[in-house]
């Protein structure tokens, strides 16, 4: 009650003008009554503890378990405690109501509820409010505050069992006609030691045989990497597909670097623009996690997969990164482009890339089953339009 002290000093001037004892002993009453509920509140809110727990990585479909526990560390019992949970609405829950609680000093009391996972993203839980309630209303609620956690919700993968990319992919090993690249696990045979030869090369049990020095000789073979470059460009997909396109897109990339660095043991990475909500929401920046298949590599592209939001205007920028991301790749790697339309832009770069000596794949998040046209010759060409098409994925090649 904001104006407890005015009634007082009314209450108060009353009984100096009337000179009633017992109005005097009531004044005196509700003023100590007043001082030892702000001395409860302030100690309560000073003692008021809050701790939240969960697993702050999960897939969709899973289901995460958030526990809260408020603890009263103070040797004053808690009369009242009203607690409050915000939590995102894209993540399904019961919703949590918010409970009022008594704590005597020293307790803890935790509150559990379950939040299930739909789909991927990066979500707040929280802020949670803890308000001690004065029984009497004398007093304002002092609030313990638990500011947000945030949880990272990873794409959904689906299986990759018939996908089939360039001959140039990553996916098979193939010798290439000319020796720009060396595969030191396929050793053709030994030749003669040449002036700058490293000593690396070198075949001792063969040199120690033969009495001269010999080095080893190498398979020439191509590069095994793939980058896969991920438009999130609203505006260049379907319409009416506009949110649904872009996020198939995420999942089509996600299940793509999983079947490369899981399955076949090879390096992969991936390169987008979006917008990253751990940066606020009206930033567009660039990612680029070049090809890798160190273990955990995988789980940092999930990361960025499970962050970026699609964001529109992007105009050639997506294309600039095309040129400057092909830039870092050897002679030979495979270059997937995910995306939702077949502009000449596209066909342009294609044709950039195929000159450049990349094999280049190009995967359509559009529906319909019309042959593809006007694609460089010997780019293989995707069409992608629900989750079911990745899981018996063919290629089409004009």
């Amino acid at each position: 009650m904001p104006n407890i002290i005015v009634y007082l000093l009314l209450l108060f001037m009353l009984a100096s003008f009337l000179q009633v004892n017992f109005f005097f002993k009531i004044v005196y009453l509700f003023a100590g009554v007043y001082l030892l509920s702000r001395l409860w509140a302030q100690q309560n809110s000073a003692s008021l503890r809050i701790m939240r727990q969960f697993d702050d990585h999960a897939f969709p479909g899973d289901q995460v378990a958030v526990r809260l526990t408020i603890t009263n560390a103070g040797l004053l019992p808690l009369l009242g405690a009203e607690v409050r949970e915000s939590i995102s609405v894209e993540l399904h829950s019961p919703p949590f109501e918010h409970q009022v609680m008594t704590l005597r000093g020293g307790e803890s009391r935790r509150l559990e509820y379950n939040l299930d996972c739909v789909g991927r993203g990066y979500y707040a839980i929280g802020p949670a409010v803890v308000r001690s309630v004065d029984m009497l209303g004398l007093v304002k609620r002092s609030e313990t505050r638990l500011e947000a956690d945030y949880m990272t919700v990873y794409p959904k993968v689906l299986p990759l069992h018939q996908l089939g990319l360039p001959t140039r992919s990553p996916l098979v090993v193939l010798p290439a006609q000319s020796p720009l690249f060396e595969d030191p696990s396929r050793i053709t045979g030994v030749r003669p030691y040449s002036a700058g030869d490293s000593l690396r090369r070198v075949h001792w049990t063969a040199s120690a045989s033969s009495g001269d020095l010999l080095v080893k000789q190498y398979q020439p073979a191509i590069a095994r990497e793939t980058l896969i470059f991920l438009d999130l460009d609203p505006e260049r997909y379907d319409r009416q597909a506009r949110f649904t396109g872009p996020e198939l897109a995420i999942i089509t990339a996600a299940s793509l670097a999983s079947h490369i660095i899981n399955r076949e043991k090879l390096p992969a990475g991936i390169a987008t623009i979006a917008r990253d909500p751990m940066q606020g929401r009206d930033n567009m920046q660039s990612f680029t996690l070049l090809p890798h298949s160190a273990p955990g590599y995988l789980i940092s592209l999930l990361e960025i997969l499970a962050r970026v939001e699609p964001i529109m205007g992007q105009g050639d920028l997506f294309f600039e990164l095309l040129r400057q991301g092909s830039q870092h790749l050897a002679w030979g790697s495979t270059v997937a482009i995910i995306t939702g339309e077949k502009s000449e832009a596209i066909i342009d770069m294609t044709l950039f890339l195929r000159r450049s000596g990349f094999a280049v794949a190009l995967i359509l998040i559009k529906p319909g089953r019309d042959q593809v046209t006007s694609v460089v010759p010997g780019v293989k060409v995707y069409r992608v339009w629900q989750e079911s098409d990745l899981e018996i994925l063919r290629p089409r090649e004009n």
